[in-house]
């Protein structure tokens, strides 16, 4: 009989979650993963009253102030819970609740366009506050720079999100400090931060492949807790 034997590949030393689709979230020392990626992950998104598409980074000429606002969640997304409130904090550091009524308005005002914040799918969840629809599939927008090599270039294309979520595709996202390392020899001029690949789980060793740099699915089984360290 053989037997297999596992190896550490490296240590989870960061958990980010992004309440809020495209903004800044907040760090975390541990957190319930279900088949739809991090408890809370991407649970609430803007959405342009004038197109009823989901405001997204990747169109930077139309959001370009998301990364400017940071999210939170006022209480502990549990498994089978109600979806908590996200607060938002705003670029002049006020904050924003999804519990006040006037919510939609303040963000709207904030980034000088007509919007909603609404609450994803799911399945053993109702959101707090925030509206919600049925089953559907939301329609972001993507920015392709004149650059070489590119399906397109300098336009705005549309793509689908996964049913019931606001998550590009994958519903988790992995990255490797061997990856930022990797990056950082191939161009020394340029500043890799984590931040700024928007990890869910940031792995830290020394040998681990420096390819990984986005993993789809899941990091654990359905259900089960991670912790840093």
């Amino acid at each position: 009989m053989t037997h297999s034997v596992r190896h550490p590949v490296g240590s989870v030393v960061r958990f980010w979650r992004y309440p809020v689709k495209s903004m800044l979230g907040e760090e975390l020392n541990a957190s319930n993963v279900t088949e739809r990626g991090l408890a809370g992950d991407r649970a609430y998104a803007l959405v342009d009253s004038a197109d009823g598409k989901i405001a997204s980074a990747k169109n930077p000429r139309k959001w370009p102030r998301m990364f400017q606002f940071r999210a939170a969640l006022a209480a502990t997304a549990d498994l089978g819970d109600s979806l908590p409130a996200v607060r938002i904090t705003q670029p002049n550091a006020d904050q924003v609740s999804s519990e006040q009524a006037d919510h939609d308005a303040r963000l709207s005002h904030a980034l000088d366009r007509a919007m909603t914040l609404q609450a994803g799918g799911r399945r053993d969840r109702q959101p707090a506050a925030a509206s919600s629809r049925g089953r559907w599939a939301g329609t972001a927008e993507e920015y392709w720079p004149d650059m070489d090599g590119l399906d397109y270039r300098d336009t705005v294309t549309d793509f689908d999100l996964p049913q019931d979520t606001f998550f590009d595709c994958a519903a988790i996202h992995v990255l490797t400090t061997a990856t930022l390392d990797r990056l950082r020899e191939f161009y020394p001029q340029g500043r890799f931060e984590v931040r700024r690949f928007r990890p869910n789980i940031v792995v830290e060793h020394p040998r681990v492949a420096a390819a990984l740099l986005r993993t789809p699915g899941s990091a654990t089984p359905s259900g089960q807790v991670i912790t840093c360290g």
